[in-house]
């Protein structure tokens, strides 16, 4: 390991480590505008030079790999003059619009400018002008800011795998552009407004809305997938202005999803904000007295036999303090008619290991082969796909892929073995004729993935017990690496099933839910924010919403509960791997909406089976006491296994994607001005290829 000398302090560091690196360990800052730590080397911006004895020149400190005995000096003369001078160049053409730029306030051109660049400059030619470019509905351009550091291109190409962002022409005339005047068809786009040092790509949808010092800002965590990527939420007010992603290196590093990101407008578009009982067919606004009322009186005219009538149905973006309150409501009621399998999904709650994603998003890169069932992880979990693909970019990782996909194309970000399209491929590896059982078995630490494209059926179980047998066949469950997961989609599944939110004993799941709704046996059946089952199928059910958006449950609703937002309360989910991990209120529910659990816990008052926590922390110490694992916060157990899944004959018909459309994938999504025109543009008629050609006025 070399050492070197830097500023006078001697540092030994690992081998190929950069002399910009080397000074960061010493916690020497170093300016930058190209250089990004997760990025390729570029050298573009020269923004970071420095001296180095026995040089003729500065050097760039990204670019150059530390040697034994070298000697650096970061703020001497020469090094204060390369930067100055590399300022000024760097601000030949640049527009100085900081008072109207997004970016103000928040960019690295403005920081840097003031702290290591020249009060003046010494051009006075005409600046150039460069023409907007269209990206798509999300990023918004001023390309006569860019300052060519190439960060976005390198990000599309490297982290994205979209490869249509490039440069085109030469010295002063290159422009930065997707060549065709085509939209990004990548779901990581907004990630560029991140990485870009300057004004030139912001954010389209906040454009103009505020500054950043105006905002308050809550860290939490984002509930659109079951990843539980982390988020800053930046309201003004009572209003959430955006969000952007927040640094957890084992989740979603530094990245965040469009969905995740964008969505955002829908927290105010189609609000429920006050209760509503329909009346003569009607849904019409009342009291919370009039709709706890009309509640217990239909619960009152069951009789004794009320338990067996009632059921209720937890929705994907349900927190775990709710469905804790709702499942004790409705046992205390009786009712064992318990399920938070919205889709259906053949995972039980007995062996933890059998629903979670063991490998851990971090432990991707661990891997050595990978077996994806059933499942599309680019549009059910954009950030483990991101992390798949960081994963095969380093070499030696065979990846194959049974359904899931549309076929053996480039659907995904990264290039795999297409298998097949349904169960005969799976059983095929689990007999050991198939030829990528060798691959798994040859693996040292191979990982098979299993969607809900494969749980979500009727053979579900039998799919489970395949891959688990699988994963024991070929070296998969080790005493250091578990290799089996099962990839959720939604943010509330995991809690569910650690709260064992599922039916008891005689109980009925969801399908059985709607089967006897529709044959008159279930009279009553509550949705905590439940939208995507079937209604029609609940028949004359007197049906119980709660939730916060006029989704297709309100719709269908006999009484509305109005609940709150993941932005408004306190909260605890558990993403796929088994983490759970708190999110913070970052604005109030609007109007007489309250905290789901709060809501419960007044209805069971009313129906004298009280709850036994009176606040939000004598709630949590009481969840803690049922679940352990949930009060673990950002902390990962190793899961039990056992047997899990059933044995028996599956089926013929090919795994089917459970995403339809990856942006309007949930009630927020479905509000949002945004995700729709995102889903006109990219999953209407002719899909993502529709964005090409697309001009910046029909966008």
């Amino acid at each position: 390991m070399p050492t070197l000398t830097i500023d006078g302090q001697e540092i030994t560091v690992e081998a190929n480590t950069t002399v910009l690196q080397a000074c960061e360990e010493l916690g020497v800052e170093i300016p930058r505008f190209c250089y990004h730590d997760r990025l390729s080397i570029a050298g573009n911006c020269r923004m970071c030079l420095v001296e180095m004895e026995k040089s003729p020149k500065p050097i760039a400190s990204c670019a150059m790999p530390v040697g034994e005995g070298m000697v650096i000096h970061t703020n001497s003369p020469v090094a204060e003059k390369a930067r100055k001078g590399a300022m000024e160049f760097l601000l030949i053409n640049h527009p100085l619009d900081c008072p109207i730029c997004d970016q103000g306030g928040e960019c690295d051109l403005q920081d840097q400018a003031v702290a290591y660049g020249r009060g003046g400059s010494r051009f006075d030619e005409h600046k150039r002008a460069v023409k907007d470019k269209y990206l798509g509905p999300l990023i918004a351009t001023t390309m006569t800011r860019c300052i060519h550091c190439t960060r976005c291109i390198r990000f599309a190409t490297e982290i994205a795998g979209v490869e249509e962002l490039g440069a085109t022409y030469r010295g002063e005339e290159t422009e930065i552009g997707t060549y065709i005047e085509a939209a990004l068809t990548s779901e990581l786009s907004g990630n560029l407004v991140d990485v870009c040092p300057v004004g030139a790509l912001t954010n389209q949808a906040y454009a103009f809305s505020a500054r950043p010092w105006e905002l308050r800002k809550t860290e939490s965590v984002d509930v659109h997938d079951a990843v539980g990527s982390n988020i800053r939420i930046d309201c003004r007010g009572a209003e959430v202005m955006r969000i952007l992603p927040r640094l957890h290196e084992d989740i979603n590093e530094e990245w965040l999803s469009d969905r995740s990101r964008y969505a955002v407008d829908g927290l105010a578009l189609q609000r429920l904000d006050q209760p509503y009982v329909r009346v003569d067919g009607k849904l019409k606004p009342a009291s919370w007295e009039a709709a706890f009322a009309a509640i217990r009186a239909r619960l009152d005219g069951m009789g004794a036999a009320r338990g067996e009538r009632i059921a209720a149905i937890a929705g994907d973006m349900a927190d775990v303090e709710s469905m804790l309150a709702l499942k004790e409501l409705f046992t205390a009621l009786g009712s064992a008619n318990l399920d938070c399998r919205q889709d259906g999904a053949k995972i039980g709650g007995k062996h933890r290991g059998g629903y979670l994603f063991n490998s851990t998003i971090a432990g991707i890169e661990d891997a050595d082969a990978l077996l994806l069932v059933g499942c599309n992880p680019r549009w059910e979990a954009t950030m483990i796909n991101a992390r798949i693909r960081k994963r095969w970019l380093a070499g030696g990782f065979p990846i194959g892929v049974i359904g899931g996909v549309a076929g053996a194309g480039d659907e995904l970000t990264y290039n795999y073995d297409y298998l097949g399209d349904g169960p005969a491929a799976l059983a095929d590896i689990a007999d050991g004729s198939h030829h990528f059982t060798a691959t798994l078995a040859a693996a040292e630490r191979p990982m098979i993935v299993l969607g809900s494209g494969a749980l979500a059926r009727d053979d579900g179980a039998a799919l489970l017990d395949l891959a688990r047998r699988i994963a024991q066949d070929t070296g998969m469950i080790s005493a250091d690496w578990n290799g089996f997961n099962v990839l959720h989609r939604a943010a509330s599944r995991v809690g569910g099933l650690d709260l064992g939110f599922l039916p008891g004993e005689s109980g009925r799941d969801v399908a059985g839910i709607l089967d006897g709704a529709g044959k008159g046996e279930i009279d009553l059946v509550w949705l905590l924010g439940a939208d995507e089952i079937e209604m029609a199928a609940l028949g004359q059910a007197f049906v119980v919403y709660q939730g916060h958006h006029g989704d297709a449950g309100a719709h269908r609703a006999d009484v509305i509960l109005p609940g709150a937002a993941y932005t408004e309360k306190d909260a605890t989910w558990v993403n796929t791997e088994g983490r759970a991990q708190i999110g913070r209120r970052a604005a109030f529910p609007p109007g007489d909406a309250r905290e789901d659990w709060a809501i419960l816990r007044a209805f069971s008052a009313v129906v004298e089976q009280p709850l036994p926590y009176d606040n939000l922390q004598q709630l949590r110490q009481h969840m803690v006491t049922e679940v352990p694992s949930a009060g673990a916060i950002d902390v990962i157990a190793a899961a039990d296994m056992g047997d899990f899944g059933v044995a028996g004959k599956v089926g013929a018909e090919p795994f089917a994607s459970p995403v339809d459309d990856y942006y309007l994938a949930n009630a927020i999504c479905r509000a949002s001005a945004v995700m729709a025109e995102c889903s006109r543009l990219y999953t209407g008629t002719g899909g993502a290829g529709q964005a090409a050609g697309t001009t910046s006025a029909d966008g």
